[in-house]
């Protein structure tokens, strides 16, 4: 089973600095437990924070996970995730293509952020240390959505919501059956919303290869839900 991280550190209490701290001993506990993927979700940051995070996430990884088993993917900035040597991206819908994005990492940022002065001093760096391929993680609503990412060589899909989420109860829930067509796709398709402990094994059963969450893994201890996840 798969298992993705989505990061939000503005959930945690206290001030700034405090949440920032939390978020990171929270990637080193994901980290530590074996997480597949992190998302790496703050896109409320400027640029220049969005990076000193980034990089402070990944020493956390590469210090708790020295096989380098948990990728660190940044949502939505290729940029940030060339400049911070990140393992890829992940795609919200309607965003740039996943061929896009190989293009800009193959050819380390030279064509990209042409309005991100800050990335342009480390466009020379990122192509230095960028891996030959990323992983790109993509948003989708439909069996549709999840072949055409297929078809577009991202790495994995993430279907939502499955199931009604806490935060947005009005948002209408795709259930199992979608989640099961679209499991049919060429790419590992995760399950993402209202996933808890009860309703993990039945995304399983409908053929996802994985589940994605924010709450469960940030509101508890990591290490117990991944033996959970393991023993059900």
């Amino acid at each position: 089973m798969l298992l993705y991280y989505i990061t939000d550190r503005t959930a945690f209490p206290g001030d700034e600095p405090t949440r920032r701290r939390r978020l990171l001993d929270k990637i080193s506990e994901a980290a530590s437990a074996g997480v597949d993927y992190i998302q790496f979700r703050e896109k409320d940051l400027p640029t220049r924070d969005l990076e000193v995070l980034a990089r402070e996430a990944i020493h956390v990884i590469r210090t708790e996970n020295r096989e380098l088993r948990t990728a660190l993917l940044i949502n939505s900035r290729t940029d940030v995730a060339l400049a911070t040597s990140a393992a890829g991206v992940h795609l919200p819908a309607n965003d740039i293509s996943p061929a896009e994005v190989r293009s800009v990492w193959k050819c380390g940022g030279e064509k990209w952020g042409t309005g991100t002065p800050f990335y342009k001093l480390r466009a020379g760096y990122a192509r230095e240390i960028s891996p030959q391929a990323p992983v790109i993680s993509i948003s989708c609503r439909s069996p549709e959505d999840v072949s055409q990412a297929a078809a577009n060589s991202a790495t994995l899909a993430l279907f939502a919501p499955v199931f009604v989420k806490k935060d947005v109860p009005g948002a209408a829930p795709t259930g199992l059956e979608p989640l099961h067509q679209a499991c049919h796709a060429r790419i590992p398709v995760l399950a993402l919303g209202g996933i808890n402990l009860q309703n993990a094994e039945s995304c399983l059963r409908a053929g996802a290869a994985g589940i994605a969450a924010i709450r469960l893994f940030q509101e508890n201890h990591i290490a117990a839900i991944v033996r959970a996840l393991g023993d059900g």
